[in-house]
């Protein structure tokens, strides 16, 4: 079965509703009805970001950093000081934080959740750890050396005359309130796979944050002339350790440059699906693109996770506009593992920064949340959940610089997705072998304007046509008629 996640603020969500509910909200007492969404929504997994240690120095950072002020102020025009808090992947320890209820907190939390058959997924953060970790003062030989005459922004004076880089992606500047981890030395690999073996008894899952840093090409790359290069690649060991213990513990690894199916082969289950989101939220849609990705082999798209926002991108609403709907069509009936944003279904479109513990008041879009229950409903159809087939339309329109479709198929039954991101309403037909000799009564259709019926249209023996109004997708699903 393809997992459906559900990503929280954690952070954010107790802070919101401590103030709803007028007193403490932990993870130990979260009320009942909050957790309705969860179970109407049939999530496989909850993935609660933020819950570990707070970093002292990353929330000093973040409250003096001119750039980053910059952006917090843009989302909360009445910034105040305690709305302030550290990134929540500049980790300082591996435990969880006492301020969201603790490790009882935390396990009263899960237990909760295996009681509706939902599992938990947690953050680890492998390339680096907050300025302020536990690990430092005894052991700095886990840390990327530096000397002072580094530059000065790429580095952290840690004692007198001993200075640490700071973690970094290659093609981005360093993250000021973090170490980077050195994995050239055996003794790091050691460390993280405890502190990886200690989070796995705590959940289901883990969210592996930028995991490609950790393949030997990369981080060679990029580390190798400072500290030299790693032994090995750390991710075969670590998963296998991992399983085990846990047999059935998930892998999601947040991946970039094509590092999808490397990530795959060391073990992870699913890796970020980043090509899917950058097609289809392109202007205009880069539908050849989008049409050879969603085509290609069927054991890689099973293990791919995909998006239309998470906390690292603007918000769907935002991003896609009018064609939100018509993007979480698309998004819920390709295969592998789906991810869903905190705040998605209600169209929320400002998008937060993750070292902010308030949420900014926003009206939303009262529309979206009864069209993401219905296809969260449809996706568990053996049709979305099996690898089956997918089969690129052609659909005989005028115009299909905005407009695209495919058959998600199995032995007996398709689904017939249909999207138009034009603001203008399109005209198509199409012929396929599943719909001959069958009548109306034989199809389920549906609009992306649930609860909305569709338009009129045709289906006769030479093809099936339909009017897709402006920013609108259609789905029509067929089963094999019983013999």
């Amino acid at each position: 079965m393809f997992p459906l996640v559900y990503e929280i603020n954690t952070r954010v969500w107790l802070r919101e509703l401590s103030g709803r509910y007028k007193q403490p909200i932990t993870l130990g007492n979260v009320p009942d009805q909050e957790l309705d969404l969860l179970r109407e929504g049939r999530f496989t997994f909850v993935w609660l970001m933020g819950v570990w240690k707070q970093s002292c120095y990353s929330a000093a950072i973040a409250a003096s950093h001119k750039g980053l002020r910059s952006e917090l102020l843009d989302y909360l025009e009445d910034l105040q000081p305690e709305d302030i808090v550290a990134s929540p992947y500049a980790v300082a320890d591996y435990t969880v934080s006492e301020a969201l209820g603790g490790k009882a907190g935390l396990l009263a939390f899960r237990e909760r959740l295996k009681n509706m058959n939902i599992k938990l997924m947690l953050d680890f953060v492998p390339n680096h750890m907050a300025l302020d970790n536990r690990w430092l003062p005894e052991h700095p030989e886990l840390f990327v050396s530096m000397t002072e005459d580094d530059p000065e922004d790429d580095c952290f004076e840690f004692a007198k005359g001993q200075f640490l880089a700071h973690g970094k992606d290659p093609y981005f500047p360093p993250w000021s309130d973090t170490l980077q981890l050195n994995y050239a030395n055996p003794a790091t690999h050691d460390m993280m796979i405890h502190n990886l073996s200690h989070v796995s008894d705590l959940c289901d899952g883990v969210r592996c944050d930028m995991a490609m840093l950790l393949i030997k090409e990369v981080f060679d790359s990029t580390w190798g002339s400072q500290c030299g290069e790693m032994p090995g690649e750390f991710w075969p060991t670590a998963i296998r350790h991992i399983r085990e213990k846990h047999p059935d513990f998930i892998f999601l690894a947040e991946a970039y440059w094509h590092k999808e199916w490397a990530l795959q082969q060391m073990g992870f289950n699913f890796t970020y699906d980043k090509p899917f989101y950058d097609h289809l939220g392109s202007f205009p849609v880069n539908i050849l693109k989008l049409r050879d990705h969603l085509l290609c082999d069927p054991e890689y798209q099973a293990r791919l996770c995909r998006f239309i926002e998470n906390h690292d991108e603007n918000r769907a609403s935002e991003w896609f506009g009018k064609n939100h709907a018509v993007a979480a069509l698309v998004l819920l009936t390709s295969p592998g593992m789906t991810l869903i944003h905190q705040g998605q279904l209600e169209g929320l479109k400002k998008k937060i920064p993750v070292q902010l513990i308030r949420i900014a008041k926003e009206k939303g879009n009262n529309k979206l949340l009864p069209l993401y229950l219905k296809l969260f409903e449809l996706r568990f159809d053996p049709v979305f959940q099996e690898k089956g087939r997918t089969e690129w339309l052609n659909l005989n329109a005028a115009d299909l610089s905005f407009c695209f479709g495919y058959c998600r198929s199995t032995s007996d039954s398709h689904a017939f997705v249909l999207a138009n991101f034009s603001s203008h309403g399109i005209d198509i037909e199409f012929t396929h072998p599943a719909l001959d000799g069958l009548d109306k009564s034989s199809i389920t259709a549906y609009s992306t304007r649930f609860p909305e019926p569709l338009q009129e249209w045709q289906l006769n023996d030479n093809a099936t046509g339909l009017h897709l109004r402006q920013n609108e997708g259609i789905l029509l699903m067929v089963k094999k008629p019983e013999t």
